[in-house]
């Protein structure tokens, strides 16, 4: 998300090394500087030429659900992004994102996850007439940041980094009081980067993106199912872009064809 307020796409081929193969932007989604934080969007396709876009967003102090249609060129189609708005509190978090589940016996589910500046993890479940707190657990605030990378009928698994430079898996069971499962993945040498973003890579794997902030530089590596430290990861060296833009996030497929599995 530029400091424009457009929302631009990059595709990123796991070549070797690693290439931008599409760069897209949309201009005029929002004010510039107006968004501080944006979750993953869904970008699914509508009737005739162009697709239906819809996320979370942070202004100010609250926390929005976003959506807005473009046309084949990617221009914004009028009356131009809507906002719902969930709740207030929200200048306190440096995180949001959400995890929806589509697929098997067990029936759709959907969580929203917010990591608080003091380092708390926050949850709330979607119900039909809105959002309903379901746990909070401390101890986060040695992380950078994390990504989803893997969606079940019963728990999410994220990936997070630590100022440390350490890598570890949280797993958060759907059950209340919430109770997250954390394990090591690496123990240094992650430090540099200020966003994940994850996309599924095969059966179990995940395709990860770190984008240091600070050199604007972005490293993809393929990462094997988690498994603690045994999880594989291969290196697959320095995209052939830039990442400039201050908010950073994750296109991805409609909820039901994004069948992160990494864990």
């Amino acid at each position: 998300m530029t400091s424009a307020g457009a929302q631009t796409f990059k595709a990123v081929s796991a070549t070797a090394p690693p290439s931008l193969t599409r760069s897209t932007t949309s201009a005029g989604v929002y004010a510039p500087g107006q968004v501080r934080i944006a979750s993953h969007f869904e970008d699914y396709p509508k009737s005739g030429a162009g697709s239906v876009r819809a996320g979370y967003v942070v202004i100010g102090d609250a926390l929005y659900h976003s959506a807005y249609a473009v046309d084949g060129t990617d221009n914004v189609e009028p009356p131009g992004p809507s906002l719902q708005r969930i709740g207030g509190g929200w200048s306190n978090f440096s995180l949001v994102e959400w995890s929806a589940y589509d697929a098997g016996a067990v029936g759709p589910r959907t969580e929203l996850y917010g990591l608080r500046k003091d380092g708390v993890l926050v949850r709330w479940h979607q119900q039909d007439n809105g959002w309903r707190s379901t746990g909070s657990y401390p101890g986060f605030g040695a992380v950078k940041t994390m990504t989803l990378i893997s969606k079940q009928p019963t728990y999410d698994t994220f990936l997070a980094n630590t100022k440390g430079g350490a890598l570890y898996t949280i797993r958060i069971p759907v059950t209340s009081p919430m109770k997250p499962v954390v394990k090591s993945v690496r123990t240094r040498t992650w430090q540099g980067f200020e966003t994940l973003t994850a996309s599924k890579c095969g059966q179990y794997g995940t395709l990860l993106l770190g984008i240091d902030k600070d050199t604007k530089t972005g490293f993809l590596y393929a990462v094997g199912r988690a498994n603690g430290t045994s999880t594989v990861i291969k290196g697959l060296g320095q995209v052939s872009t830039t990442f400039p833009d201050p908010v950073d996030f994750r296109w991805s497929p409609p909820s039901f064809a994004d069948n992160l599995n990494g864990e």
